[in-house]
């Protein structure tokens, strides 16, 4: 069954081809320095009524003079005796289709799948091999844990294929911590882009829950005008039925004039308490010690941009004190 986990963890590879240069060097494959990479039909179809589809082909032509070559690229996740004849299949039939010699990575989010996937698998009789596979295979043991944001920064691509490998695993919380961060430096696009494509990929998983709730406050805070908050809002505020059933931003364009002033108040409270909530739970999350009553003054503040100052500070804080620096508490 094709899920979308499987989908994210090979067509990273399609939209964002600059990752192979460096998942070749975890390989122990030479990378082309500068390489053109072409995506081409994953069907391997014949005549016979029998459907074979890999989950990408990468046609990979290097500028440096070397031999073009085919990279075929499966998301497996878990142990599947019948993989070992199709990948067979696979490499001999785009061989002969392209004329090209052919590469098959495998991409595994557990060990025990990668340890398999490695092969070799053979083919033969009386003794004799007549064919052998040697799939390269990405797991938890050769790509890297990124936990650092600076590191994740330089490599988005990287840092998200981290955050989709390793999606199980105890460190996932910081990955995801270090991606997020390092989104919030770059460009919308690419931010949108690797934010969908974690949300996709992890899923409906303890990590997928983890970096919609990140996300959410991270790139879409309460309080910073952006798109999405505006048609969160004015949704609530010109039509809560409508708002609700057309969904958010449709309950912006559709929704009715009654009870405008209402909505707008329950929104902004609601935008305070889910700011609020964000804060405490960062520090929670990281270990701070957060007395009662910094806890308290925390989910008693008023004030949106006080509560942005404090989100961005908790990534990084150790203490309390470091969080309120240049706050001033509110007057009993």
């Amino acid at each position: 069954m094709v899920t979308s986990r499987h989908e994210a963890s090979h067509r990273i590879f399609q939209e964002r081809p600059e990752i192979l240069g460096p998942v070749f060097g975890l390989l122990g494959v030479p990378p082309p320095a500068k390489a053109i990479v072409e995506v081409l039909t994953p069907d391997t179809t014949e005549i016979r009524p029998i459907e074979r589809r890999i989950d990408s082909v990468l046609r990979v032509e290097p500028s440096d003079g070397c031999d073009s070559f085919l990279l075929a690229i499966e998301a497996q996740g878990k142990r599947d005796a019948g993989k070992e004849a199709s990948w067979a299949y696979y490499v001999a039939y785009l061989q002969a289709k392209y004329e090209l010699p052919v590469l098959l990575l495998v991409i595994c989010q557990d060990r025990a799948t990668a340890r398999w996937a490695a092969g070799p698998f053979t083919c033969g009789a009386l003794g004799w091999t007549a064919l052998s596979t040697h799939p390269l295979v990405l797991g938890p043991e050769n790509v890297p844990v990124i936990t650092d944001p600076s590191v994740a920064a330089r490599d988005l691509a990287m840092a998200a294929f981290s955050a989709l490998t390793h999606g199980r695993s105890k460190d996932t919380g910081a990955i995801l911590d270090a991606l997020a961060r390092a989104l919030r430096a770059t460009d919308k696009k690419s931010a949108d882009y690797y934010s969908d494509l974690l949300d996709v990929g992890l899923g409906n998983t303890p990590a997928g829950a983890e970096w919609r709730e990140l996300m959410t406050f991270v790139s879409y805070f309460p309080g910073r005008g952006t798109l999405r908050e505006q048609a969160y809002f004015e949704g609530k505020a010109d039509g809560k039925a409508e708002g609700k059933a057309e969904g958010r931003a449709e309950g912006m364009a559709e929704g009715k004039a009654e009870g405008k002033a209402e909505g707008k108040a329950e929104g902004a409270a609601e935008a305070l308490a889910m700011a609020a909530g964000t804060v405490v739970r960062l520090l929670d999350r990281r270990l701070v010690p957060l007395p009662d009553d910094a806890r308290e003054r925390i989910n008693a503040c008023t004030d949106l941009d006080v509560l942005a100052r404090w989100l961005d500070r908790a990534f990084t804080v150790q203490s309390v004190d470091e969080l309120f620096a240049e706050d001033t508490p509110p007057t009993p």
